[in-house]
């Protein structure tokens, strides 16, 4: 039986407010939360449902101007409500880690990842011998799956993947061996094999007793690491329970939508996000999205024997070896495979940023990787780009109307044409003109991508290259974007290259799918064919490591 001296954290009544332009605006109204040792609890929502302000202060991080008020605050029985700062750093690391979502920002640029470990270590204190901190260290690298751990101390963040930097950071946090982890959205960036061995180290601090709040809005992780779940939207907590009754009968209509929105082979097909705003109906189908216009006879998009190189000499690195596949139009093969594999250098040969060593590539059968920029420049308006990160792809000083009007350009429309154009293409993302004046910061992020995807379509291009454009998007917010891309597939015909690490994604979405690793094509074919009988033992792999929307077993 759990009682009231079991909780390591005890909340009740937190309100969390912000200047604003009309006073103090509360971001968190009201928010109860209990996290009793050895339990994992999960925080979901959309992005500004409040679940990372709501984390963060639990290490007195909420920012500045920041009012955090509640009728009870305790970490472990003490009251922390009214902590100064220096009180607040005894407490992080030691008491409580925390995992951040984007390791490049939370790691110290400027330091080896040996050093920043130290520092972990210090947290905690009782490691004052130099090589039984490097010894620590190295071990507590491998066992959160980084290879070759004695050269990876010797390196700075941005020597590193994203993968690797994100289990550096989960190293960080776990080093003094917190009473608490606090996890933001701690495997959205990485592939699924990277993200089986983070889900599976977290196991195993759970199977020793240890605490764990995930914020997350990978329902799919959360049903396999939670016991129980707070659904947040709009600052407020909407409902909450064990996992298992959560996810099996959800009984608020805002849950059902979150649920709904997760892609797999059972949304093929169908629209994902609900057309009133709220979840749908038990017992309703989902509604269908409109048919693609594919014409098998006609390829948008071969390429033929690619291969990349990077470096010289015996230090060569083989990136891409001898991948082919072909795109026909209205058509989306998704290309997936973890972190390394190759598929992003593909996609980049195909736009033409990146030269191939040996290969080519075609467009609509004329040549395209055989052409200098030159030649290629005239026909790029063809071929366009949705990328992952859409903030770093803007230009910060141009406007939504500029930045969606410079595709334009090689189309040679201007004037009033192409004041029409953008507008047409906002209002088809459902972006009014209320956007055009906006810049890119003021944007949320399902705003910038749906701005990215109207730049993308605005030329009317044959081809898209989509490159995990919904990777950092929540949940309700990808939901939306899929739609929006498969909406606007099917009206205009275009082609689509998806490439994503997400494989319920490319199931949802995707038509034929090519399975990369190591830079080879290990397997392709339909996507419900390869994915339901997968040849190829990685394929299997890359499956097996998906986590499933399964309610975890009643405890």
């Amino acid at each position: 039986m759990v009682t009231a001296s079991d909780a390591l954290v005890r909340i009740r009544n937190l309100t969390i407010r912000f200047p604003g332009a009309a006073g103090k605006a509360a971001v968190v109204r009201g928010l109860d939360l209990t996290i009793h040792r050895g339990e994992t609890v999960a925080l979901v929502g959309e992005s500004g449902s409040g679940k990372s302000v709501t984390a963060r202060s639990l290490v007195g991080l909420t920012g500045p101007g920041a009012e955090v008020t509640a009728d009870a605050f305790e970490i472990d029985g003490e009251t922390v409500l009214r902590y100064r700062e220096r009180h607040w750093r005894r407490l992080r690391g030691r008491r409580i880690g925390f995992v951040l979502q984007d390791a490049l920002v939370s790691l110290d640029p400027l330091r080896r990842i040996g050093q920043q470990l130290s520092d972990a270590f210090g947290a905690r204190g009782g490691l004052r011998r130099r090589s039984e901190v490097h010894r620590r260290a190295a071990a507590l690298l491998q066992s959160v799956g980084i290879p070759d751990p004695e050269h990876r101390l010797r390196q700075y963040p941005h020597q590193l993947s994203g993968g690797l930097r994100q289990r550096a950071l989960i190293a960080t946090a776990i080093a003094g061996q917190p009473d608490l982890v606090i996890a933001d959205e701690p495997t959205t960036a990485l592939d699924v094999t990277v993200q089986r061995q983070i889900l599976e180290l977290l196991e195993q601090r759970q199977r020793a007793g240890h605490t764990l709040l995930l914020i997350s809005h990978d329902l799919a992780v959360v049903s396999r690491l939670a016991d129980r779940v707070l659904v947040m939207r709009d600052g407020e907590v909407v409902e909450q329970g064990r996992t298992a009754d959560l996810l099996t009968a959800p009984a608020h209509p805002y849950t059902r939508q979150l649920l709904d929105a997760v892609p797999s082979a059972a949304s093929r097909g169908h629209r994902l996000a609900p057309a009133s705003g709220e979840g749908r109906a038990h017992g309703r189908p989902r509604l269908p999205l409109p048919a693609k216009r594919i014409d098998p006879q006609r390829r948008v998009l071969a390429a033929e024997g690619l291969q990349k190189r990077y470096g010289t000499g015996a230090a060569a690195a083989l990136v891409v070896d001898d991948v082919s596949f072909a795109l026909a139009a209205g058509e989306t093969l998704g290309i997936v495979g973890e972190s390394g594999s190759g598929k992003s250098t593909v996609a980049r040969i195909v736009l033409g940023l990146v030269d191939a060593d040996a290969g080519r590539v075609l467009i609509d059968g004329q040549p395209w990787s055989e052409l200098d920029e030159r030649h290629r420049r005239a026909r790029r308006a063809r071929i366009q780009l949705i990328a992952q990160d859409a903030l770093s792809s803007f230009d910060p000083r141009y406007s939504v109307e500029r930045i969606v009007g410079e595709s334009l350009d090689a189309v040679q429309v201007f004037g009033a044409e192409r004041r029409r154009r953008v507008r047409e293409v906002l209002d088809a993302v459902r972006l009014g003109p209320t956007f055009l004046d906006r810049h890119p910061r003021e944007l949320s992020g399902g705003q910038r991508q749906r701005v990215a995807i109207a730049r993308a379509f605005a030329p009317r291009p044959q081809l898209l290259v989509a490159d995990e454009p919904v990777s950092a998007l929540d949940v309700s917010i990808q939901a939306q974007v899929l739609d929006l891309l498969a909406e606007l597939q099917a009206e205009s015909g275009t082609s689509l290259l998806f490439i994503s690490h997400d494989l319920g994604v490319v199931h949802h979405l995707a038509d034929r799918v090519v399975v990369m690793k190591g830079g080879r094509v290990v397997e392709s074919g339909d996507v419900a064919a390869v994915f339901a009988a997968p040849r190829h033992s990685y394929t299997q792999a890359l499956l097996d490591a998906v986590p499933t929307l399964a309610p975890a077993a009643a405890a």
